[in-house]
């Protein structure tokens, strides 16, 4: 009986070890197959989507430096520095512009990580680097991004502005974006500048951030009007103020602010600052997730219900502007950046948050909504047909 159980034993053993092996070799197989297919797509060129306007697109930088206001986040207690990237409707002929050119590629994801997503070396953008201004003179947009995030990452809809005619002025906010470059020198965030949290018992602190922010987003407005050059001739007066998540508070504070504000664009950003008590006197517009309460009105899946609804409810009521607010179904909070775009693998896309909607779709319907509101808010363009072919949209 017991060479019986040994011979049993003896064999399932066998049979269990050709099973581990393969399962092993399956595996093995599986991951060097999963990575070689990421590195593929991770290295192919992605264009960005093309422009809907007629004009076509050049884009310069500057490093802008507000002598009136000693820097609340820098150590050495200096005054306020700024890295902008400026996208205007050109003419004529250029080298295309990189997406992020030297230090400013450190945005991408390092490490291994960075492997699952596109290489930002292979993304194409449609501006030319330093061309020459298109005839005529155009309004002014300055774009805030969200917190840690730099200007370059909202590259899609910067161009697609300027190729509707409009002077568009990124601000990267220096200590608060996980990366700017300033005098050739990489520059990152530091834990007030980006903090964890800016809800709940952290309100105040996120109110004087923003206030910060504003501050930035006015100061580069100004820069921009008084531009010379070749710019020189090219400024309409006034300007609006548009941003992504906490730029899209900061974007609505600073319009506040500023007697000259044409109009305001908060896309999937909960709002901080006096302008939530105060209101808008200006037309301004609110793009949301589908999972946000930032319209006033909430998705089923919002993660912050009470603050976000309480605050978007008190500056609709507080406000005498026109109120333009849309949820754009299928979309997560970051769909409303160039990440819709790049190509990003498992597990890392699940960790981003991206929506069931096509990135380019949303962009494409973002971009569209812009368009149009900033051509009301300037131009007086109705706004009656705006969710005209673009079912994702319901009004809030």
């Amino acid at each position: 009986m017991r060479s019986t159980w040994r011979v049993l034993l003896a064999v399932m053993t066998k049979k269990i070890a050709k099973v581990l092996a393969v399962v092993v070799l399956v595996l093995l197989v599986g991951c060097t197959g999963y990575v070689a297919v990421v590195a593929a797509l991770s290295s192919r060129p992605v264009v960005l989507p093309a422009l809907t306007g007629s004009h076509q697109v050049g884009r310069t930088a500057f490093e802008w430096t507000d002598r009136s206001r000693v820097d609340p986040l820098a150590s050495d207690g200096g005054p306020r520095r700024l890295a902008v990237w400026l996208w205007y409707p050109a003419t004529g002929s250029g080298e295309p512009a990189e997406y992020m050119p030297g230090l400013w590629r450190k945005q991408q994801f390092g490490g291994v990580v960075g492997w699952f997503e596109t290489d930002f070396e292979n993304i194409r953008v449609h501006a030319m680097a330093d061309a020459p201004v298109a005839d005529g003179r155009f309004p002014v947009v300055v774009l805030s991004p969200g917190m840690g995030f730099s200007a370059p990452q909202y590259t899609a809809i910067a161009e697609d502005l300027a190729s509707h005619g409009y002077l568009v002025a990124g601000v990267t906010p220096t200590y608060s974006a996980n990366v700017s470059v300033l005098d050739g020198k990489l520059v990152e965030s530091t834990p007030i500048g980006n903090p964890q949290d800016l809800g709940g018992p952290a309100l105040a602190e996120g109110n004087k951030l923003v206030d910060l922010w504003a501050a930035d987003a006015r100061f580069v407005a100004g820069q921009v009007a008084n531009l010379t050059g070749r710019f020189a001739g090219r400024v309409k007066p006034g300007v609006a103020y548009l941003g992504h998540s906490f730029g899209g508070a900061a974007s609505l504070e600073a319009c506040r602010l500023d007697r000259s504000c044409a109009g305001a664009v908060d896309l999937d950003g909960t709002q901080f600052g006096g302008v939530v008590e105060q209101g808008l006197r200006v037309p301004y517009m609110i793009l949301s997730s589908e999972d946000s309460c930032v319209t006033g009105t909430c998705g089923p899946k919002a993660a912050n219900p009470d603050g976000e609804q309480a605050a978007a409810v008190s500056l609709v009521k507080a406000s005498s502007g026109e109120a333009v607010r849309y949820v754009v179904g299928g979309a997560r909070h970051f769909d409303f950046t160039d990440y819709a775009v790049y190509f990003l693998a498992p597990p890392i896309s699940n960790l981003v948050g991206m929506g069931s909607i096509d990135g380019r779709r949303a962009l494409a319907i973002e971009n569209h909504c812009l368009a149009a509101f900033l051509d009301h808010a300037y131009r007086g363009t109705p706004l009656a047909t705006l969710a005209r072919g673009y079912p994702e949209l319901t009004a809030a």
